[in-house]
């Protein structure tokens, strides 16, 4: 095979650049001294990620039943692997945000009446969806989770340094997993011969709730813990995103990919990034 073919080969099918996902078991300790503000010391930057992390164990069981309706129809053995490594990563982030959500709440953060809205939801969107539908929706989530775990939390270290350092290495096992299936779902939807239209009409869907669903539950949690008229850290948490460079204003190019009928999740190759976080975080993966 010449240099060209091969180099032809691995742009018409990016998957073959990505590493098969590997499903790791670490077991976290959540200490009961842990500062209430764990992150910067600030609240809007703790309950955001409480609020995402409330998410976590009915998306991720949601995510794991759209993959795995479509599984017979998988013949790739390849992908078939991958498929069963994402459904071990997802069971595994479900399980373990689900602990760190009872330990938040123990400790006066109210997270189980946003993880039942949260299940409500998905719960509508089983009901009311069709099962490519609900792929799609898994396609556009996880396009939205790897920007924010390569973008937000793996490329630049700054959010992971600032946090209590017995919680960092949480949120950088899941970056890392996300970063490392991010294709898995996608691929899934094109190998079913999933229709563009559904998948980017999806996306837009996607684009309006994930951002409304999250900053009404910051509200909520900030409003419920007193902080709701912390106006220094309002400000604060919208210069972090939106000021420059602003964590949200450097995903918008990776955002707006999604929507090339050329898309791949690994057109984008984060794998030295992802080995710098293991060495750095997961050390003992």
């Amino acid at each position: 095979m010449t240099s060209a073919t091969a180099k032809a080969n691995t742009e018409a099918h990016p998957s073959s650049q990505a590493p098969l996902p590997e499903v790791r078991h670490p077991e976290f300790d959540f200490p009961a001294d842990l500062p209430k503000y764990w992150w910067d010391n600030d609240p809007v930057k703790t309950l955001l990620l409480a609020a995402l992390s409330s998410s976590f164990p009915p998306g991720e069981k949601f995510f794991i039943d759209s993959v795995r309706h479509f599984q017979d129809r998988i013949t790739d053995p390849e992908l078939k692997k991958a498929v069963r490594a994402f459904i071990g990563q997802e069971a595994h982030h479900s399980k373990e945000h689900k602990e760190f959500n009872e330990f938040l709440d123990q400790r006066g953060i109210g997270l189980a009446r946003l993880e039942r809205e949260i299940q409500g939801f998905m719960d509508w969107m089983r009901s009311n969806l069709s099962p490519e539908r609900q792929l799609a929706h898994t396609v556009a989530v996880e396009h939205f989770t790897a920007m924010m775990a390569e973008d937000f939390l793996l490329k630049y270290d700054e959010a992971l340094e600032e946090m209590d350092p017995r919680i960092a290495p949480v949120w950088a096992w899941h970056a890392i997993e996300e970063s490392e299936h991010k294709a898995v779902a996608f691929d899934v939807y094109k190998a079913i011969g999933g229709s563009e239209w559904t998948r980017i009409s999806e996306m837009m869907f996607v684009s309006v709730i994930f951002p409304v669903f999250t900053s009404l539950h910051v509200i909520q949690l900030m409003k419920a813990d007193g902080q709701l008229g912390n106006l220094k850290s309002w400000a604060r948490a919208v210069d972090y995103m939106w000021g420059r460079p602003g964590v949200f204003r450097r995903m918008i190019p990776s955002y707006l990919r999604f929507y090339s009928p050329r898309f791949h999740p690994w057109n984008h190759n984060p794998r030295d990034m992802i080995e710098k976080a293991k060495r750095r975080w997961l050390p003992g993966y």
